[in-house]
């Protein structure tokens, strides 16, 4: 039996991009909403409680009001991509790979949150490190990120390719969040197992898909002043038997002179290279993803998958 799954907001970028993820899928029903009616409250109520899942590529608000409209007897599951329930304790994170039994939790949830691009590089990177003691809890931890221009939706899209539009923009490269607010350091925090929160400096570049996220450490600072070695035994045994997250091999590291933001473009795979040198104290932990593939659209198809049975737990 094909599972009903409806996007509200397949108009936008994530929505956009998971229709065409699902476009060739002959085991599901794709619900769709007419654009013009995407403001029609009673359609998008009767589609909502009429899926199997509901997918949510909505501002924060609006997927509130959206989970809202699910009715006492709704049997719909509900994957959220906006930021509105990422550290909210009723809703189980989509990070199918941050532990061994999250894919589990998430293939038995009702409700789950997509998780940021960033913060999934992120996560990928401390969380396993905390997990072996070897990332202090209260560690000063810097994040700093590059990602690809369709992370900023519609309008940035557009600001960067539409060069006659008054708010065009033209910058290279450019960092932005500066108030150091971001909305995406509470889950950073939360699912990194941070006592406290990182400093994140994201920043845009002139490519459309693509994400490198770095997280640079003093060695000598962490439990047991740990060898690069160690790190990467760490990193190593925590995804070891799956094959989304892959951890490079440092030999292989080492011979690198550059790593492309856009290595992964197009694909729901991460890709985890510790650099460094072997007793100089410091370490350069590196995530590289699509923004819009293990970043979001991809993995909210991956935690879709989970829901419906279609992948194991």
């Amino acid at each position: 039996m094909s599972a009903k799954i409806f996007i509200d907001g397949e108009h936008g970028t994530t929505g956009l991009q998971i229709r065409t993820r699902l476009a060739a899928r002959d085991d599901i029903e794709v619900l769709s909403i007419p654009h013009a009616e995407r403001h029609n409250r009673a359609m998008r109520e009767d589609l909502l409680n009429s899926a199997d899942v509901a997918i949510l590529c909505l501002p924060d608000d609006a997927s509130r009001e959206a989970v809202g409209m699910l009715s006492g007897n709704s049997r719909t599951k509900v994957i959220d991509t906006s930021t509105a329930y990422r550290i909210n304790a009723d809703w189980v994170y989509g990070f199918a790979e941050m532990e061994r039994s999250q894919a589990g939790r998430i293939a038995d949830a009702r409700y789950v949150s997509n998780p940021g691009c960033y913060p999934t590089g992120a996560i990928a990177l401390l969380r396993p490190l905390v997990l072996a003691d070897i990332l202090n809890a209260d560690y000063p931890v810097s994040v700093n990120a590059v990602s690809g221009y369709t992370g900023g939706g519609k309008q940035m899209i557009a600001q960067m390719e539409d060069t006659t539009r008054e708010d065009a923009i033209s910058a290279p490269h450019f960092l932005y969040g500066l108030t150091l607010k971001h909305k995406h350091v509470p889950e950073m925090r939360q699912h990194g197992l941070l006592a406290k929160d990182p400093i994140f400096a994201p920043s845009v570049g002139r490519f459309d898909q693509g994400m490198l996220v770095q997280v640079p450490l003093h060695l000598d600072a962490l439990s047991g002043r740990p060898s690069l070695a160690k790190v990467h035994e760490a990193l190593t045994a925590h995804y070891a038997g799956q094959d989304i997250v892959e951890v490079v091999p440092l030999e292989t590291s080492s011979t690198l002179a550059r790593v492309d933001p856009t290595e992964l473009r197009n694909s729901n795979r991460l890709k985890i290279y510790v650099f460094g040198t072997e007793g100089t104290g410091l370490v350069n932990l590196v995530a590289s993803l699509d923004n819009l593939g293990k970043g979001a659209s991809g993995a909210a198809v991956q935690n879709m998958d989970l829901m419906i049975g279609r992948t194991k737990g």
